[in-house]
């Protein structure tokens, strides 16, 4: 039982990111506050306001019944009208004709109850809170605010005007308009601002996205600057070089094996000067990764403190775990809902262990932890001798350790620098 349950909470809760927990907590309120009213505010005040007659008792069931079908009914409109209101989707332009329908026949039968004198002002005005309640929850995601006022002011007094007439008291008519008006105010607060909350939630989700493929785009563009830097003039001097180099070919002097020489010696220049491009671009500094990785998980709203210290690692070593800091964090940001991120450098006997472990890693992100960028990360440590291991640490953290042996005669005082969360 216990394992059942636990695969139940990592299927539809661990697998999901935060705004869809947020999301699943909402639509579950909802569905809960459509049951929670009819349940209290109706079934024991009928059941036990009703006078003992049979006609009474009869339309009292059919009264309970019908506001039980609402609840049923809005509960199935619950997330299409959500989807509505989100964009994601358009409601039927008659989703709410049977939601409709059970309203005005329950506030009928509460209008008869009323007139032959079965129930009483409390218990009609509690019954009549329900009703509204189980319509309004739903209705509220459909229609403007300024439309669903104006019509929600409008059936209130038609209510007021009717139980007056049905059972004439003057507070009595107060007391209905009040009920209708607080189940109105509810309604209102209750599905909307839950549903402008998620809106807002899901605008931030999405300029997160953003923001990444931006950082990506920004990075494809400093370096498509950096090759044109490069390249640009050296290959403009090639073109003018060979032409004049032709030019003197045919003239059959000499000058013309003093141009080519000069192309060849700028060409080799501009592939030394390419290569060095793409090796800064290629080689990660490891320094440089770890200071960029905490302030991008940082603004990302993610609590990181990293604890290293790069220095007097060779070359080759640094540029590999860079590489390993910068694939973490991508993982960090795209296949999980981290709220702490922890980031530690160890060198134990030799050797250079560097750990990235994160909360809230989704079960299908773990799952899939042999990706490609895994396995590019893989052949990188591979080159200098290294390996790379990535697994659940437990039911929602992930852990990537990658270590790397020093080379042999590298001096360096073995110091433990442990992972720390902040």
């Amino acid at each position: 039982m216990l394992r059942r349950m636990r695969g139940w909470q990592r299927r539809y809760w661990g697998e999901r990111s935060k705004a869809e927990r947020v999301e699943l907590h909402s639509v579950v309120t909802w569905k809960a506050t459509l049951w929670v009213f009819p349940l209290s505010w109706m079934l024991p005040p009928v059941t036990v306001g009703l006078q003992r007659h049979p006609g009474a008792l009869a339309l009292g069931a059919l009264l309970i019944a019908v506001g039980l079908l609402q609840c049923l009914v809005a509960s199935r409109l619950t997330r299409p009208a959500l989807d509505h209101y989100l964009g994601r989707s358009e409601l039927p332009p008659r989703a709410h004709r049977g939601a409709a329908l059970l309203l005005a026949l329950a506030l009928a039968l509460l209008v008869t109850l009323v007139a032959l004198g079965r129930l009483n002002g409390p218990t009609s005005r509690m019954v009549l809170g329900a009703v509204l309640v189980s319509f309004g929850m739903t209705y509220a995601l459909t229609v403007p605010v300024t439309v669903f006022l104006r019509r929600s002011a409008a059936l209130s007094a038609l209510l007021a005007v009717v139980l007056l007439l049905a059972h004439p008291s003057g507070l009595g008519a107060v007391a209905t308009a009040l009920s209708a008006a607080f189940a109105t105010a509810f309604t209102l607060l209750a599905a909307r601002c839950g549903a402008w909350t998620l809106a807002v939630l899901w605008e931030a989700e999405r300029g997160r996205e953003i923001q990444a493929r931006l950082a990506v785009a920004e990075e494809r563009l400093r370096f498509g600057r950096d090759l044109h830097d490069v390249l640009g003039r050296n290959l403009s001097v090639i073109s003018l070089k060979s032409e004049l180099a032709v030019q003197l070919a045919r003239r059959g002097r000499p000058e013309a094996v003093e141009q080519m020489i000069e192309v060849q010696r700028i060409a080799q220049e501009s592939q030394r000067e390419v290569r060095a491009v793409v090796r800064g671009y290629r080689e990660a500094d490891l320094g440089a990764e770890l200071a960029g990785a905490q302030g991008v998980l940082e603004a990302a709203g993610i609590d990181c403190e990293v604890r290293a210290e790069p220095a007097g690692l060779p070359a080759e070593v640094q540029s590999a775990l860079g590489w390993v800091v910068r694939e973490a964090t991508t993982n960090v940001l795209r296949h999980g809902d981290a709220r702490r991120c922890a980031v530690g450098l160890a060198v134990r006997e030799g050797v250079v262990v560097l750990t990235v472990e994160n909360d809230g890693a989704r079960a299908a992100a773990t799952r899939t932890s042999g990706g490609s960028g895994l396995a590019g990360l893989r052949e990188r440590l591979a080159a200098v001798g290294g390996t790379l291991a990535a697994a659940a640490a437990d039911e929602d953290r992930f852990r990537l350790v990658a270590e790397v042996p020093l080379p042999d005669g590298t001096a360096r005082t073995t110091r433990e620098v442990s992972d720390v969360t902040a």
